[in-house]
């Protein structure tokens, strides 16, 4: 071999060193490329949710999660694509559209009510009333709904509140709850009726009640005949989550005896208050729901004064033992409903009652097709004659609803 094949020989090897460097340079830069974007998504989702992400509300991992489907091969990625701006798209497009919430709050008056909405969201909200100060107590339920739009941190939420004076407040309160059952149908059935038009809205206005809470009288017993009565028929229809009203009046032994009472009286009367066991969708939403449904009723207290603790402004309510801090777990469990409305589970309220008490109203409907009003633009949805042929190939059965029934007021036995 003569010098010049030898020069020829290392001139390759340099090359194919330098060719090397730079395609390990470049993954190098890619990495650190995708490390720098996690990082920045991990601040905004942190930033999101207000604080560090729970560890139980994180993406489950690949062994937790559900099988894949065998046809689903995972792919090799090469570099960095950008899938994950996808995120930032959805965030920009929520900022702009805003959300919607509407809530339903149950319970004979004084138990603060008004108080305790006004407390969630920090705002007049509603205007509390005390009893006995001049107001007359309403001869009927007399459901009333207010609508403000509350804006944080450029995030706008359109909120409504429905209060349902007068529930319980009579000597004979037989089927008190039928307004509330009424109001709630109708909200579904406008739902309906805009969904079934021909030329729908680009955006259907949404007034179904998303979640109710029912205030429990801190007797210190169990539920009453009344409470089990109406449980039974609300829980059917929307997502309850029922808490223990006025909690300072009791001590925490009293307190905690009579969060197992109600716990086995709901257990026993078949009483499912969200979050309900079936719906826990993986692991980690077992392990969260689990722990909130332990402490199912909240003992809570609501307060909208601020006052000077220790030389910090808190919300609470001022007595003469002391004063009683409606955001300190030691007083009461008012930051565990906060947290369960708005912080944590706000989304998974809305998407419960779209996709199975709505769901369940609108199959029970459509089955009646054929009494549904004649309006403009209406759908003829009774069933395709049976001369029609069906189409070749097999089909995949429709996907049944989590619940198969939508409960009448007389009628407590499912399908």
């Amino acid at each position: 071999m003569d010098a010049d094949d030898q020069q020829q020989e290392c001139h390759d090897a340099c090359g194919q060193d330098q060719t090397a460097n730079l395609e390990h340079s470049r993954h190098s830069a890619a990495v650190d490329f995708m490390n720098e974007e996690k990082t920045e998504e991990k601040w905004w989702q942190e930033s999101l949710f207000l604080g560090p992400m729970d560890p139980l509300r994180q993406s489950p991992s690949p062994s937790s999660s559900r099988a894949s489907s065998p046809r689903t091969l995972p792919c090799e990625m090469l570099g960095y694509v950008g899938i994950e701006a996808v995120l930032d798209q959805l965030k920009i497009k929520a900022m702009k559209m805003g959300f919607e919430f509407n809530i339903m709050v149950v319970g004979q008056s004084g138990l603060g009510k008004s108080t305790m909405v006004n407390t969630l969201f920090k705002s007049k909200m509603c205007k509390s009333t005390m009893p006995g100060l001049g107001v007359p107590t309403p001869q009927t339920l007399q459901l009333q709904s207010v609508t403000h739009v509350i804006e944080e941190s450029g995030v706008k939420l359109k909120l409504t509140v429905t209060d349902t004076p007068g529930f319980g407040d009579q000597i004979n309160n037989d089927k008190c709850w039928d307004p509330i059952l009424g109001y709630i149908s109708e909200q579904y059935e406008k739902y309906l009726q805009e969904e079934i038009l021909i030329t729908r809205q680009r955006h259907i206005p949404d007034t179904r009640v998303h979640c109710c809470v029912y205030f429990v009288p801190p007797t210190g017993h169990c539920l009453r005949p009344l409470d089990i009565e109406f449980l039974q028929r609300l829980c059917r229809t929307v997502n309850v989550v029922p808490v223990i009203a006025r909690a300072d009046s009791l001590t925490i032994e009293e307190r905690e005896a009579f969060r197992h009472r109600i716990q086995e009286n709901l257990k026993t009367h078949g009483i499912e208050v969200y979050p309900q066991k079936c719906f826990d969708e993986d692991i980690n939403d077992k392990i969260l729901n689990s722990k909130i449904r332990e402490r199912i009723p909240f003992a809570v207290v609501g307060a909208d004064r601020e006052h000077i603790v220790n030389g910090r402004c808190v919300l609470g309510r001022k007595t003469k033992w002391g004063i009683i801090e409606v955001e300190n777990m030691a007083h009461c469990e008012f930051p565990l409903l906060r947290d369960l409305l708005i912080r944590s589970h706000l989304q998974d309220l809305k998407d419960i009652t779209h996709n199975v008490h709505y769901e369940n109203y609108r199959i029970f409907r459509l089955n009646e097709s054929h009494v549904l009003p004649r309006g403009p633009g209406w759908v003829n949805l009774a069933p395709a004659p049976a001369s029609i042929p069906a189409p070749a190939g097999p089909q995949a059965s429709p996907r049944p609803p989590k619940v198969c029934w939508w409960a009448k007021d007389n009628s407590d036995e499912e399908c």
